[in-house]
């Protein structure tokens, strides 16, 4: 059977634009030579606010591909029948399917909503829709997210899609409380800031519902280890948070946009 496929010529991979398998991924096609000043936080709204063990499954499910979700509605405009939608899991090749999937699961608590499953709020207009269409509204209007999280944000698995999902879905940085070690790494990969609060402190304790829109000054990427950094709501309010940068590595891929792309300079 394996012989009797016809494969193409040539040494690179040849894209199919029908498949809704694998899709050639968005990562590198803004990547540049030179580059560019670590761009500031400014305005952000907040796409979820969560508590204490949000883990990579709820962060970004393997399981079923749900009816109505916006991964169906993305292979439903593909031709696909919903007996055949399968998994996130099995379609992990597709960004496009990934992306909607991020924060697609059903068990999903997010302090927002007064409901559990996989919604917010846009704060803008007050409505209450799934993740990936209020994070779609932002990266239309222009608009940068964050996220607020309790402790051991990032806990199970190191799904790399748990990083990639909400790159792709415009998050900016993260605010937690702590990080599991692995997935505050893949944070940093995709050039996504992971933020600690204050030992003692949390969003809960600062006051912060996620409506507030939220302002970090990155300095250009003039980055340290470890440093404590203000972040200033637009309500009036404002915290330190401890920079969760933890070695010069780690800086240099930020200032990249992600490993991704500092690995791609360095092969250029």
């Amino acid at each position: 059977m394996w012989k009797a496929l016809d494969a193409p010529d040539g040494k690179l991979y040849t894209w199919d634009e029908k498949s809704t398998y694998i899709h050639n991924p968005p990562f590198f096609q803004k990547t540049t030579a030179d580059l560019k000043p670590v761009a500031d936080v400014k305005g952000a709204y907040c796409l979820l606010n969560m508590g204490d063990s949000i883990t990579t499954d709820h962060i970004s499910p393997a399981g079923k591909i749900a009816k109505g979700s916006p991964a169906a509605r993305y292979l439903d405009s593909k031709g696909v029948s919903p007996k055949d939608y399968n998994t996130y899991g099995a379609r992990r090749g597709n960004d496009e399917i990934m992306a909607r999937g991020t924060f697609a699961n059903v068990r999903l608590i997010n302090k927002l909503v007064d409901k559990v499953g996989p919604e917010t709020v846009h704060v803008p207009s007050g409505e209450t829709v799934a993740v990936f269409d209020a994070a779609n509204r932002y990266m239309e209007a222009g608009q940068q997210s964050i996220i607020l999280a309790g402790k051991e944000y990032g806990s199970g698995s190191s799904r790399d899609w748990a990083a990639k999902g909400p790159f792709l879905q415009g998050v900016s940085a993260v605010i937690a409380e702590s990080y599991e070690r692995i997935h505050r790494s893949n944070l940093i990969g995709m050039g996504i800031i992971p933020m600690q609060f204050k030992a003692g402190e949390s969003a809960d304790s600062l006051g912060l519902t996620g409506k507030e829109q939220f302002n970090i000054d990155m300095n250009n990427g003039n980055l340290k280890v470890g440093q404590d950094m203000k972040i200033t709501t637009n309500c009036g309010k404002s915290f330190t948070a401890i920079c969760r940068l933890d070695t010069e590595p780690e800086i240099g891929y930020v200032q990249n946009g992600g490993i991704l792309n500092f690995v791609l300079r360095k092969l250029m």
